[in-house]
């Protein structure tokens, strides 16, 4: 039965997508379809985060098949845009040990290659789209001697943490942004 719901015809997209506003990528909404990279990206998460140094982002969480990636929109004096994806915080070595020691990763990281610096850290909140809680956190942003390649590195309580990889991205690499469903 699931083959066949493809060849039946889509519903109207809901009367408050306006298809000549709301088809660009600042406005992804969950459900909608994004190409990157020769490949179509399904919004199955919106995130909002908010920064004690006054910086704010949005994040979407894209799925295409089994793979996850994460695309944010970083507001500082400008706009700036990476691609990510989450990876194993214990791939990083000992930076937990470093973290419960002197409360601060290192100052250089390599990971799969690349060497990250730090470049700063900053507290901040994270709020699920359609929710009102907000996650507090610590963040410690680490870049490649380019500045195109990041390593982020979360704390979200004395035990818990998580980090991901990321690139400088640009708004025009996605493309053919369509409403959708989530099944």
């Amino acid at each position: 039965m699931g083959f066949l719901r493809r060849f039946r015809p889509k519903e109207p997209a809901s009367p408050e997508v306006d298809p000549l506003q709301d088809m660009v990528i600042d406005k992804l909404r969950v459900g909608y379809l994004v190409d990157y990279d020769l490949q179509t990206w399904t919004v199955t998460a919106h995130h909002h985060y908010r920064f004690n140094d006054g910086r704010t982002a949005e994040e979407w969480e894209l799925t295409a098949g089994r793979d996850k990636r994460y695309l944010e929109r970083s507001v500082s004096d400008a706009i700036y845009w990476s691609f990510g994806k989450t990876v194993p915080f214990a791939a990083l070595g000992d930076v937990r040990e470093h973290i419960e020691r002197h409360d601060d990763p290192p100052e250089q990281i390599v990971f799969e290659g690349t060497s990250y610096e730090l470049q700063g850290s900053t507290g901040g909140y994270l709020r699920s789209e359609g929710s009102t809680e907000e996650q507090e956190m610590i963040m410690w942003e680490l870049a490649d001697e380019t500045e195109s390649r990041f390593l982020s590195l979360m704390q979200w309580s004395e035990t818990e943490f998580s980090a991901a990889t990321s690139e400088t991205v640009e708004d025009y690499q996605f493309t053919h942004i369509l409403p959708g469903t989530i099944e």
